[in-house]
Order: C-alpha cells, then sequence, then structure tokens
C-alpha cells in the first residue's frame, strides 16, 4: 500500500520541489502552507509520515506538534530545521518526533529516511493484523478465550500493553493474573527486556525489603555481598508485584516513594540507584476494603492503579473451556509423553458443567490428571477425577468485619449468593435457606434504604 505523506512547509518552491521528489519516489503526497492547514489535513488525510518544517506561518512546527501529541496523535514525523534552531529541535525530539534534518535538505538523505520510515510502518501495521486474527482466532500473546468476557480483557490488554502505564490486575485465585502480566510485557515496547515477577504474601516480611530493593554487603547479618533487587534486576523491563495487598503498610511507603522518585537505595546503602522498570501489580483482594481497613496505603493504590483489569472467573466464561482443554492437552500432552489428541463431547460437556472454585488453575490439574490415567486418543469422563463436593472449603467465602451489625452481614451474605448464582433468586433463597418471598422482601427493603439516603 502506498505511504501517505503530508508535506508542511510555507515556501512554495521548496514545497513543490519535496512533493515532486516523493512523488517520484512512490509515495503519495500532500502539502500544507502552514501550521493551522496541517492540523486540518492530518485529520482528513490521516498521513503516514509528517515533513513538518518548524518554521511554520500562523503555528510554527513546535506548536503543530505538541497540538498532536494533545490529541494522543503519533505520527512519525521528520523535522525540517534552518540555521539557529537546535533548541526547538531538542524539543521536537521530546516531543516523538522521529528524526531531523537541517536546509538545504539533502535529497538522498530525505528518501533513505522515508523508506526506513516506511518499512518501520509497514511491520507495525503487519503486526497489528496479526494480534487481530489472533484475538479473532481466541489467542493474543499466551492468553486464550472467545468468550466476551475474555474479548473485552484482550482488547484492555491491547491498549495499555503499548504504553508506559502502570497496571492493576484483580480477580481471583487462578484467574490469570500472571499471564496477563506476561501478556502486557510481551505486547510493550519493553518485550525485548527483562521480566521479574515477585509474590508480596510468599516472602518473611524481614526479606521483602531485600528481596524488592536489593542490599549492600554487611548490611545485616548474613549479607555476604552486594544483591540486586527485583527492581534493579528488572530495568528495562516489567516488574510484576503480585499479591501487592499482602505487603505490609510500612514497606507500601518505601515503594511508593521508590515508584515516585524513580530512584532506589539499596538497603544499608548510600547511592541512589535510577530505574527503568514499568511496575505491575495483582491482587485477588477488595484492595478498596484494605484501604477503608488501614492495610492499604490510598496514595499507593492510586499510583498502581492507573489502569485496571478486572479478570473473570471461569465460571463467567464456561465457552472457553474447550478452547483451554485443548491448549493443556497440546502443551501436557508432549511433556508426560502422551499421544493425545483432545478431548471427546461428553468430557467437554462434563468439564463445562462442574464447579470451577479454582477457576483455569484447577482445571489445568484437573486435565494433568486425566492425561496420566487416560489410554486415549481422546480424554473421555472416565479420566476426569471425581468432583469435589459441595462445602465449607471449597464454597466461595467473604470477609466479616469486627464491628458490622448483623443486616450488614445479612444484606452482604445476600447479594453475594445471588452473585454466586448468576442472578437465580430462587436457587439463591434454596442456598441461605429462606424462602423467595422472602429473599425479595430483604431485597426490596434494601432498595428502599437505597432510595431514602439519596433523598436525605
Amino acid at each position: 500500500m502506498e505511504k501517505r505523506i503530508l508535506v508542511a512547509e510555507d515556501d512554495p518552491t521548496t514545497r513543490d520541489a519535496w512533493s515532486e521528489l516523493i512523488v517520484a519516489w512512490g509515495y503519495k503526497v500532500k502539502t500544507a502552507e502552514n501550521g493551522e492547514i496541517a492540523l486540518n489535513e492530518v485529520g482528513a488525510y490521516d498521513p503516514h509520515i509528517l515533513l513538518l518544517d518548524l518554521n511554520l506561518p500562523r503555528k510554527n512546527g513546535l506548536a503543530v506538534l505538541q497540538e498532536l501529541n494533545d490529541r494522543g496523535l503519533r505520527i512519525p514525523t521528520i523535522v525540517i530545521s534552518g540555521q539557529g534552531e537546535i533548541p526547538d529541535v531538542v524539543k521536537t525530539i521530546k516531543l516523538g518526533a522521529y528524526d531531523y534534518l537541517r536546509k538545504p535538505v539533502d535529497p538522498a538523505h530525505l528518501k533513505v529516511m522515508l523508506g526506513n520510515l516506511a518499512a518501520h510502518i509497514t511491520v507495525a501495521e503487519e503486526n497489528e493484523r496479526l494480534r487481530r486474527r489472533l484475538m479473532e482466532a481466541g489467542k493474543l500473546g499466551p492468553m486464550i478465550g472467545q468468550s466476551r468476557a475474555m474479548q473485552q480483557v484482550m482488547v484492555l490488554i491491547k491498549q495499555v500493553a503499548p504504553t508506559s502505564a502502570s497496571v492493576l490486575i484483580r480477580g481471583e485465585s487462578g484467574t490469570g493474573k500472571e499471564v496477563v502480566a506476561r501478556t502486557i510485557h510481551e505486547l510493550s515496547p519493553r518485550a525485548q527486556g527483562p521480566y521479574v515477577a515477585i509474590n508480596c504474601a510468599a516472602l518473611p516480611e524481614n526479606l521483602m525489603e531485600s528481596e524488592l530493593f536489593g542490599h549492600e554487603r554487611g548490611a545485616f547479618t548474613g549479607a555476604d555481598r552486594r544483591r540486586e533487587g527485583c527492581f534493579e534486576l528488572s530495568n528495562g523491563g516489567t516488574l510484576l508485584l503480585d499479591e501487592i495487598a499482602e505487603m505490609k503498610v510500612e514497606l507500601q511507603a518505601k515503594l511508593l516513594r521508590v515508584l515516585e522518585a524513580g530512584t532506589l537505595r539499596r538497603v544499608g546503602g548510600t547511592v541512589d540507584v535510577p530505574l527503568d522498570v514499568r511496575v505491575l501489580a495483582s491482587t485477588n483482594r477488595n484492595v478498596e476494603q484494605s484501604i477503608r481497613d488501614g492495610r492499604f496505603r490510598e496514595d499507593l493504590y492510586y499510583r498502581l492503579n492507573v489502569f485496571s483489569i478486572e479478570l473473570p472467573t471461569l465460571d463467567r466464561r464456561r465457552d472457553d473451556i474447550p478452547l483451554l482443554v485443548d491448549h493443556f492437552i497440546r502443551e501436557l500432552g508432549p511433556q508426560m509423553k502422551k499421544n493425545i489428541h483432545g478431548a471427546d463431547n461428553d468430557c467437554l460437556q462434563a468439564l463445562k458443567e462442574r464447579r470451577w472454585p479454582g477457576n483455569i488453575r484447577q482445571l489445568r490439574n484437573v486435565i494433568e490428571r486425566a492425561l496420566v490415567v487416560s489410554r486415549g486418543p481422546l480424554l473421555s469422563v472416565g479420566d476426569l477425577p471425581p468432583e469435589s463436593p459441595a462445602g465449607p472449603e471449597a464454597a466461595p467465602s467473604f470477609e466479616i468485619r469486627l464491628g458490622s451489625s448483623i443486616e450488614e452481614v445479612e444484606k452482604d451474605l445476600i447479594v453475594r449468593t445471588i452473585d454466586l448464582t448468576d442472578g437465580n433468586k430462587a436457587r439463591a433463597a434454596e442456598i441461605l435457606g429462606i424462602s423467595l418471598k422472602t429473599l425479595y422482601n430483604r431485597l426490596e427493603r434494601y432498595q428502599s434504604e437505597i432510595r431514602s439516603t439519596k433523598l436525605a
């Protein structure tokens, strides 16, 4: 496809000469004689590349580039500068300009620069098409799912991955939070850099600071050498702080300082170490409740929650179970030296009807166990382990905050049970051990309380 180039230059002779050359090199060209027209043409012409003279009337090149940035438009731009305009050139590079040329422009140099940019754009467009095909096929990097819930998650990942924004990934245990973090990293400009994950709930409190920030030799008993922490190990890449809500409040304050300053000081150190790290965080907790309970800093929450992704439970994406089963069989079968080609229809139907309190992690474990006993060539219902009976340990749970009234606990229990049954109030009433009429009376009372609060 022909690449569209917009030439913004006020001198008509120069403008025409550049246009003729660029057309001869195989590009489509449109011109603008001032900055205001250039901005209008960006919307109408949608150029792939902008050739921008700094010294334009009405709006100069720097103002044009600034406005494009304000609009969120990232058009590859080659800046053309005259004598004495180097400070402005530097500003345009900071605003995202690809490169600059000095007048008089060397045609050979311009041709090479346009060729490089056009090739880069072609590769980027092809990658974008590939990503769209993968999403339509139910895959995005290591993410799998054709359900509406997972397609929405994939769209969010695709939006945030190219940026440097911090992301808070939320969801129950086993829903794939770490897979989402790795996908964001692999689709980001940092993909060639390191990816490091640390579980904030798995390390003793006295080791967490050292694991995150590193330590100097002699900082504490047993510190016989300098050691880099996870932040330094992920420099130039991505760091996942898994189960961030489990971190002690005192350490949260130190983490916030590091995130805001972009530097850290190792335990026992005296020198600040510069950082270039994208931070992702994940949690299966209600962070807002943790903030209210004083277990999580509100300022750290806002620093991490620039962009939020909520992962659905497996119960909300049962249509993805056949895709996931096929993926796990392909992944685990060769490792276990099993020549299994898939699962039969009865097996898939049984899996779709099961309860999945452990979500995708539980499904993977079930498939792994089935592969052990299966004689193939397809997994059958008989290969599946028996389903765990519903009970206090298997059932979903929620925390009751000391100091809550009976009415508050009752309301929370009713609302959560209705959510558990996907809105089936008859089933919810049966689980709660009350009549359907009593359930509706309770819900009507809650609605009345809400209306009264709004009118107060």
